[in-house]
């Protein structure tokens, strides 16, 4: 079973910076997307960026500009660069990874991100 760790979250001020990192139980280089989506009290869960393998990625519009997926695919981990986060980006931070287009979806639990105005 495949187990995705997320860290990096907390509390910080708006224009302030996050690096978020997901760490997977094997190699990133397994999955053939993996991405980041958030989930604010109340709200649905959205995308908010994702990266393929090649390097392929796709920002939500709300984050594009502000915000940098990689991937580490000699390793585990997947990251995400938040840059003049904003009070709206407050969410839990969830990561997932699918091994195929249409495969499985795994999950971690996610970390709290809170951008205080």
């Amino acid at each position: 079973q495949v187990q995705l760790v997320e860290s990096g979250g907390g509390l910080v001020q708006a224009g302030g910076s996050l690096r978020l990192s997901c760490a997977a139980s094997e190699s990133m280089s397994s999955f053939f997307v993996v991405g980041w989506y958030r989930q604010a009290p109340g709200k649905q869960r959205e995308l908010v960026a994702d990266i393929s393998v090649g390097g392929v990625t796709n920002y939500a519009d709300s984050v594009k500009g502000r915000f940098t997926i990689s991937r580490d695919d000699a390793g585990n981990r997947v990251y995400l660069q938040m840059n003049s986060l904003k009070p709206e980006d407050t969410a839990v931070y969830l990561c997932k990874a699918k091994r195929g287009e249409w495969s499985y979806e795994y999950w971690g639990q996610g970390t709290q991100v809170t951008v205080s105005s």
